[in-house]
């Protein structure tokens, strides 16, 4: 009977499978979005890494990744956060998952529990564009702003067309 009641029970055990490795799709994207010609341009490549970015390892974590967004669209945003939560907690690899955490926690204006989340999407997927304009955004927002500047730097280094550029400053002596 045990053995039954364990068979039935298996898909609630499931693990999700890691991430699909997409480094070298982002790579090219990056390339891409480097010698873009206008900024319509940049946003058409911009929209294909997030597709990458947004395609969960499996149905569950897909359903849970949606529902999340959704819950943020409604401005629901502890709802969103627990979504967001049981995600990272399913499938721990999930660079999104922390990503759309630390976006509901910045929408709050809790900067200091997005910055966590930024470093771990960050850590899990380092071509997320996404997840450093949001890190320096955050840090702005907790009044770190040569760390910010740093970070914006970076992530124009690959994405010269990101909306965050307007607020990048010189550097005393050099030229932006």
């Amino acid at each position: 009977m045990r053995y039954l009641l364990f068979l039935l029970a298996g898909p609630a055990f499931a693990e999700c499978p890691m991430p699909r490795d997409v480094t070298a799709s982002l790579e090219a994207l990056i390339s891409e979005v480097q010698t873009a010609q206008s900024d319509h341009d940049a946003r058409v490549v911009t929209g294909q890494m997030w597709d990458l970015w947004t395609a969960a390892p499996d149905e569950k974590a897909q359903a849970l990744l949606e529902t999340g967004r959704e819950e943020l669209r409604h401005s629901d945003f502890a709802v969103a956060e627990a979504t967001f939560s049981e995600l990272i907690a399913y499938c721990p690899n999930y660079a999104e998952g922390y990503n759309q955490r630390a976006f509901s926690h910045f929408l709050r204006g809790n900067f200091a529990a997005a910055l966590p989340d930024l470093e771990a999407a960050l850590e899990r997927s380092p071509l997320h564009l996404a997840a450093m304009a949001g890190r320096f955004l955050t840090l702005r927002g907790l009044g770190r702003e040569a760390e910010a500047q740093a970070t914006l730097r970076q992530a124009l280094a690959l994405n010269p067309w990101l909306p965050e550029r307007a607020f990048l400053t010189p550097i005393p002596g050099q030229e932006l």
